[in-house]
């Protein structure tokens, strides 16, 4: 059915299949998408060509790109150092060591493809192995060297197709996001680019970013001057940098929360079995269904549920803190509460892109109780400071957690008892030591270090 439909002899309209996989229905895509596909079946090798998707992003996001005038960059580079100063009076997390960048929307995809394809390969992966177990249970004994071929085949093509709709996904993305912050998970790191395992994100330095294009379309459909927009931005993406700059084991913590999450994702086979049962080569629009509605995804299991908790409980304070540190280093702007409930009811509601990428990869990255964890952090400011407050960040086991979250009268009364000279751990530790010197023989006791007796 494939080589009839990639010669155009087979009976699969091109452009309902692109629209079945989420690309769209312009005769450029086809025709990559035809070529792609062509050049995965002839491919010997295994794997997913990720290079497919920064392609395909980039080129989706080069189509409306406009240049940025030298006065507008001039602006958000002023507005990234007047930024700067009013965060050093609302926080005491470190500053950041690198210059923040101006960005295209391809240079943004580029310097973060590293993070979304991290994301995005378990799932692909587990595509892919699906469909060629389905392929082996289905096929009769005798025909076990010819499926080899074809499960090889169908790797490719499921990996080609996979990868096409993670850059379709992202530079969609490309023209949602207005900072390198703006999604939540720290993006952007100055060794990001290399990047190969989760472990080696956890030295690099974070890189606070702002895409000039997009910050010009999002102050557009407001009736707020151009100048406060830019700043509220700027002090947000630099809090959020700072933040992750300072505890540097918070991206490691993040990304390891996700990567276990996304690995136990996994593809229910009876469901992929019944829709191969059921295709219509002339009707792609049920596993467009299927793909969308996510029906190919099973229940999450406990251990998925857990990480799930636990990284929406990060996320959520990450977020939380980010909006009262702002609001606080933005009080002199005379319509940042506008601009801050424009943000919130932004980051809620998502973007089309980002509900792609959730549907892609199962994973949904908004926080469901930021509004909570930043009612907690603000209580905290209010009543023990703000160095109190930025000081729980200095530590992994100091972070709040979920039951702080729900009650931070609580969590405030806790951090308002004084601290003794030595926790328990540590006096038994003093104790022990002290036991041990009790017992060693003295020099006045000949256990010295003069000579030994002969």
């Amino acid at each position: 059915m494939l080589s009839k439909f990639l010669s155009g002899k087979g009976d699969i309209d091109p452009a309902r299949l692109a629209g079945a996989a989420g690309l769209p229905d312009d005769p450029e895509t086809i025709r990559n998408l035809i070529a792609q596909l062509q050049t995965a079946m002839q491919s010997s090798g295994d794997g997913i060509n990720w290079n497919l998707a920064l392609e395909q992003a980039k080129t989706l996001a080069a189509k409306d790109a406009v240049a940025v005038s030298p006065a507008d960059r001039a602006a958000l580079e002023q507005a990234f150092h007047v930024a700067a100063l009013w965060l050093d009076e609302a926080t005491y997390v470190s500053e950041l060591t690198s210059t923040p960048r101006l960005m295209s929307r391809t240079e943004w995809i580029t310097a973060t493809m590293p993070i979304w394809t991290q994301l995005a390969e378990p799932v692909a992966l587990s595509i892919a192995n699906s469909l060629t177990q389905v392929l082996r249970d289905q096929a009769p004994e005798e025909m076990s060297d010819m499926i080899e071929g074809a499960s090889q085949l169908m790797r490719n093509v499921g990996g080609t197709l996979f990868a096409m709709q993670l850059g379709q996904v992202v530079g969609q993305l490309a023209g949602e996001v207005v900072s390198g912050g703006d999604i939540g998970i720290p993006l952007l790191g100055s060794v990001a680019a290399g990047m190969n395992t989760v472990g080696s994100v956890a030295d690099s330095e974070q890189q606070a970013a702002i895409l000039p294009q997009n910050v010009a379309a999002f102050g557009a459909g407001l009736d707020i001057e151009l100048d406060q927009v830019q700043l509220y931005l700027a002090v947000r993406e630099l809090a959020h940098a700072r933040l992750f700059r300072h505890a540097k084991w918070l991206r490691l913590q993040l990304m390891t929360s996700i990567t276990e999450f996304a690995q136990g994702i996994s593809i229910d086979t009876d469901r992929l079995e019944q829709l191969a049962a059921d295709f219509d080569p002339s009707n792609p629009e049920e596993l467009r269904n299927a793909m969308v509605s996510g029906a190919l995804i099973p229940p999450k299991s406990e251990s998925q549920l857990s990480a799930l908790a636990r990284l929406e409980t990060v996320l959520a304070l990450i977020e939380g803190w980010v909006d009262v540190v702002t609001a606080q280093a933005t009080a002199r702007l005379p319509k940042s509460s506008a601009i801050a409930e424009t943000v919130r009811r932004r980051r809620a509601a998502g973007g089309p892109a980002e509900s792609a990428f959730s549907t892609l990869v199962g994973l949904e990255l908004r926080p469901r109780r930021l509004r909570e964890a930043a009612v907690m952090w603000q209580k905290i400011t209010d009543e023990l400071g703000d160095e109190k407050r930025d000081s729980l960040w200095s530590h992994p086991d100091l972070l709040p957690g979920s039951e702080d979250i729900d009650d931070p009268v609580a969590l405030i009364a806790r951090l308002s008892e004084p601290e003794s000279a030595t926790d328990e751990i540590d006096q038994a530790i003093e104790d022990l030591l002290n036991d041990d010197r009790d017992d060693r023989p003295h020099e006045a006791d000949g256990g010295g270090t003069g000579d030994r007796p002969s």
